[in-house]
């Protein structure tokens, strides 16, 4: 008989995936019925929670504070260790001391999205009116949703307006979300690596990934949470398929090309005979112990809803129209996930609309994912561009 080598069961258990959900190892702003969340749905969603973390200090006069957005598989642990994968944060090459977003220079908040599964309130958490895990009866969700609870968490931070918004992918589309909807409140904004709408491409591989995780038998039309079980083998493969499209050939190329994992020769089985299949099920074995399914659901759909234009009658340049923030719109040359054209699209409507914007693609083989590495030019721009806004701003060396 051929030798099959499926996806291992994640290492980590349930219980503690699900302890972070509710009870988790950061800051937390909850939210009662006298402050429900209006969702674009037309739900009003309360209580409610955002998990959060923050580095530094705000300064005397609250002009310091810059909004980390996370991407789709990120969470609020952007500079510190991961409580559930004892991993470092998911953005050192960015955030910590020396580096561009440094927390002796600046306050930063970094808050778990609506619809996440790290302490903000999601499809994992318990829903307050059952006594159960929500699953499939929490509301959908969409990114002003997102936006819209984060400015509920700075105003509960006595914050009124922040120095940055920063994000890259689904992050950017959050801090476009930022500018649109809350332009006064916005001094400057980084968005990197994102669009201001979901390709259909993009849409595709979404779906793709869904439908992995509802074909997975444990999936249980999302009430796997009352079974005590996981659709691990779903998830892991829609987040393999989702990987993919986070890197380019090239660096798939350079990074194994055809060379066999731990063998000289095929097996002439299903096993992971090549480096790339062995990469993509850890990528896929390891994501499952720190995610859960119905959450990746929720957060790919509210991506592939996002349309910055489809709110100003079709004209993104309106979006935009007498907004003073200062914007860096920064795109990688192997990005096909989100290409460089889009990143034009986005500049030109700021031309349009008379907005402060600056432009820069790099030159990189490192696909999507480039914005998460240690890419020099990268953390160059970002650096040079936190600095000239932070003059204009009047912020001095460590805003004291």
């Amino acid at each position: 008989m051929v030798g099959v080598q499926s996806i291992p069961s994640p290492a980590i258990t349930a219980d503690e995936r699900s302890h972070e959900v509710d009870h988790p190892s950061s800051h937390v702003a909850q939210f009662g019925s006298e402050q429900p969340l209006r969702l674009d749905c037309g739900v009003d969603l309360s209580p409610f929670q955002i998990a959060y973390q923050t580095y530094g200090e705000l300064n005397a006069d609250r002009s310091n504070a810059i909004l980390i957005c996370h991407a789709l598989t990120g969470d609020q642990h952007v500079a510190n260790v991961h409580p559930v994968t004892g991993k470092p944060g998911w953005w050192e090459t960015l955030v910590g001391p020396g580096r561009p977003l440094d927390p002796n220079e600046y306050f930063i908040i970094c808050s778990n999205v609506i619809g996440g599964c790290m302490g903000s309130t999601g499809p994992a958490s318990i829903n307050p009116a059952t006594g159960k895990v929500w699953g499939l009866d929490f509301p959908v969700i969409t990114i002003p949703d997102m936006v819209r609870a984060q400015a509920m968490l700075i105003d509960r931070l006595g914050i009124d307006t922040l120095f940055a918004v920063v994000g890259g992918s689904m992050g950017g589309m959050q801090v476009l979300q930022w500018t649109a909807a809350y332009p006064s409140r916005v001094f400057s904004a980084l968005a990197i690596a994102c669009s201001t709408r979901h390709s259909a491409q993009n849409i595709a591989f979404h779906e793709l990934g869904r439908q992995a995780v509802m074909a997975d038998p444990d999936w249980h039309h999302g009430g796997y949470a009352d079974r005590g079980i996981h659709p691990h083998r779903g998830l892991a493969v829609a987040r393999m398929a989702a990987h993919i499209t986070y890197l380019s050939d090239a660096a798939l190329h350079r990074k194994f090309g055809r060379r066999m994992q731990d063998r000289e020769l095929p097996t002439f089985s299903f096993d992971a005979d090549f480096q790339v299949e062995s990469y993509l099920r850890y990528q896929g074995s390891s994501f499952v112990e720190r995610f859960d399914a119905n959450s990746y659901l929720y957060l790919t759909r509210a991506m592939d809803y996002f349309d910055i234009a489809a709110d100003h009658g079709g004209v993104l340049a309106k979006a935009f129209a007498g907004i003073q923030t200062r914007f860096c719109v920064v795109s990688f040359t192997s990005d096909w996930l989100f290409p460089t054209s889009e990143s034009r699209a986005l500049v030109h409507a700021l031309n349009a609309s008379s907005a402060r914007v600056s432009f820069a693609e790099i030159e990189t083989d490192r696909g999507h994912d480039a914005f998460l590495l240690d890419v020099p030019e990268f953390l160059d721009i970002s650096r040079a561009f936190l600095q000239s806004a932070g003059k204009a701003r009047g912020l001095t060396a460590n805003n004291a």
